[in-house]
């Protein structure tokens, strides 16, 4: 099963359903992409988000990293150590981002170990078993999911518990003075929010193939996959991403308990 087109190799090619789709670079594309941004930006105006700006960098940024990607992911395909490097890439990215918008600073070496025990243990249970072929056409695009929503979910837990933290300074103190230790006292403010992270994943597993239909599935149909292969790497995704964000919670609210995932202010004011 792939993830994209077709299985290279290993003498087992997948059959094709109907016809390959896909979207060609013209100006109707240019229009269209146009426009969604325009109501992006509309909405924001509107409702007085004040991400006008953040949306028009944001879909710029897009636009110029998947180009580039595009021309580098032909040869990181084609060779095993591009694809690990390719990879790496996307991870220590995927930990800059976390550690900047959970105010980490010097502390993101925390980041990168929650996010790596989420990523490294579900990839490697997928590939070394053989479900996915262990090349480049597969490596990416399954670790590239995987390394993200790790991203995503280390990202929610610690913007929602530090949160959490900042607003309940008088509880944790106050737990301390009963003669909690510190782990305790912050696993007693933050731990009701850390499931949070996890909602999101786990209504789109719910609701699969009832209310969306996710990239995956979307993908293996466009490259011209049946719909039986289209679900099975949906389900293989989705179960991935769910045990991926489940370790990357747990493993982060147990840094955080132990004073290691705090932003400096946090671990200033969380004295024990």
């Amino acid at each position: 099963m792939s993830l994209l087109t077709a299985e290279a190799g290993r003498g087992n090619r997948l059959l094709r359903y109907g016809h390959s789709v896909t979207v060609e670079l013209s100006w109707q594309l240019g229009v269209v992409l146009v426009l969604l941004v325009g109501m992006a930006v509309a909405a924001s105006t509107i409702g007085r988000l004040g991400l006008h700006r953040s949306m028009i960098g944001a879909a710029l940024r897009a636009i110029v990293q998947l180009s580039a990607v595009s021309l580098i992911i032909v040869a990181a395909i084609s060779h095993l150590l591009l694809s690990f490097a390719f990879v790496a890439v996307m991870f220590a990215v995927g930990v800059f981002t976390t550690s900047r918008r959970t105010g980490l600073g010097r502390h993101w070496p925390w980041a990168a170990a929650t996010m790596a025990v989420g990523a490294v243990p579900v990839l490697a249970v997928i590939f070394s078993v053989g479900v996915v072929p262990l090349e480049g056409i597969s490596i990416i695009p399954v670790a590239g999911i995987i390394v993200g929503n790790s991203m995503t979910a280390h990202t929610l837990v610690g913007r929602r518990q530090f949160a959490e933290l900042r607003s309940n300074i008088p509880t944790y103190e106050a737990a301390l003075s009963l003669g909690l230790d510190r782990p305790a006292a912050i696993d007693l403010v933050a731990a009701p929010s850390a499931p949070e992270a996890m909602y999101p994943n786990l209504d789109q597993t719910r609701t699969v193939g009832v209310v969306t239909l996710p990239g995956a599935f979307i993908g293996v149909l466009l490259g011209g996959g049946s719909p039986v292969q289209a679900g099975s790497a949906q389900i293989l995704v989705l179960l991935g991403v769910m045990a991926a964000q489940a370790l990357v919670v747990t493993a982060g609210h147990r840094l955080m308990m132990a004073g290691k995932l705090l932003p400096p202010d946090l671990a200033a004011r969380l004295r024990p």
